[in-house]
């Protein structure tokens, strides 16, 4: 997993008009637990923001008051209004010992099937896990290349060494489904077409 740095400022008072006040100063109020003991502490919301909009997940490691902690996002909280962040929450990483996170989907390649017509269909935007964070990869990359109309990828496909998916094995992640207008998968018309030049040659030869 990509790692990002940032720094943040340690919080003395903790409540409701403490968190106001750091909000109305570009901070967002957050917390680290997980460790030791929990450690309150405020973010730049424009440094932070850049990582949050957006499907990546990162591993951060966040300085505060001089010491480096490495954590991943565990929560965040928005305004009900103008949708910008009011809170975060942050687990702190401890070697070698597992957590669950979500990792983002990406779909690579392009399928025969939605080729000839069919209607792909993504079920999983991001797929749970469980395993140490540095055997995490940026990304769960699923090549739909050779999927014809009717097939699918099920989570029992996945296979990433050291990390377990959280999910139903047969439960589908990605598909291609016939659609209205659909035509026959390319390479299954070509293997027809071989079978009946097949069997023409065959017939001929025998009413020589």
């Amino acid at each position: 997993m990509k790692k990002v740095s940032l720094s943040g400022s340690p919080r003395e008072n903790v409540g409701k008009k403490d968190a106001k006040q750091v909000r109305a100063a570009g901070m967002v109020p957050a917390v680290l637990y997980g460790g030791d003991k929990q450690i309150p502490f405020s973010l730049n919301a424009i440094a932070f923001g850049k990582y949050v909009y957006t499907p990546e997940v990162y591993i951060f490691e966040i300085d505060v008051d001089g010491t480096t902690y490495k954590a991943i996002l565990k929560d965040l909280q928005f305004h009900p209004v103008n949708d910008k962040i009011i809170h975060a929450d942050f687990l702190q990483l401890v070697d070698d010992k597992p957590v669950k996170m979500e990792l983002p989907v990406r779909i690579t390649g392009s399928s025969v099937g939605v080729r000839n017509g069919g209607r792909l269909g993504v079920n999983f935007r991001r797929i749970k896990v469980n395993g140490v964070p540095d055997n995490f990869p940026d990304v769960i990359e699923l090549d739909i290349t050779k999927l014809r109309i009717g097939q699918a990828l099920r989570v029992k496909d996945l296979s990433m060494e050291g990390i377990t998916v959280l999910h139903d094995p047969e439960a589908v992640v990605v598909s291609v489904s016939r659609a209205r207008g659909a035509v026959e998968d390319a390479e299954e018309s070509e293997e027809g077409e071989e079978g009946a030049e097949a069997g023409e040659a065959k017939e001929a030869s025998a009413e020589a």
